[in-house]
């Protein structure tokens, strides 16, 4: 197990999401309207107001898999952040159960597989079209990612 699974994040959690994809836009719902006490801010780098400098990280890199930010500064990428978002929620709950789970080396390697194939294809879902009205969009469906 490396470091980074080593201990939970330090929250609050910032989660950074593709809000013009329908189903990135979809699940952060989820996570939003769950107990999550304050522990999770969700950032839309689809926004037309989005920013990535101060974060170091390109909005290409943002755009290719989910990013969450700890308090501490680590940075989780793809179902690494998924784990850190499930560290939120109470132990005893299905997110909790999940997340501990995937922790386990050979459920680890199977998500992190099926997040690959996901964030491969995930250019070709439905896009939110009111996020797109006014954002960049910028995961073109022509381009491989990076």
């Amino acid at each position: 197990m490396d470091k980074m699974w080593a201990s939970p994040p330090s929250f609050p959690l910032q989660i950074f999401f593709d809000g013009s994809c329908s189903v990135c836009a979809a699940e952060m719902k989820v996570y939003q309207n769950r107990g999550h006490a304050g522990r999770l801010q969700f950032v839309d780098i689809s926004a037309p107001t989005f920013d990535p400098t101060p974060y170091g990280i390109t909005l290409d890199a943002f755009m290719h898999e989910m990013h969450a930010i700890d308090m501490a500064g680590r940075v989780y990428r793809g179902v690494d952040a998924f784990r850190a978002i499930w560290q939120a929620f109470p132990a005893s709950s299905w997110y909790g159960l999940v997340g501990a789970l995937v922790a386990l080396p050979g459920v680890r390697l199977l998500a992190r597989s099926a997040y690959w194939c996901f964030a491969r294809i995930r250019r070709f879902l439905p896009k939110n079209r009111e996020a797109c009205k006014d954002g960049p969009c910028k995961l073109d469906r022509n381009v491989p990612p990076p």
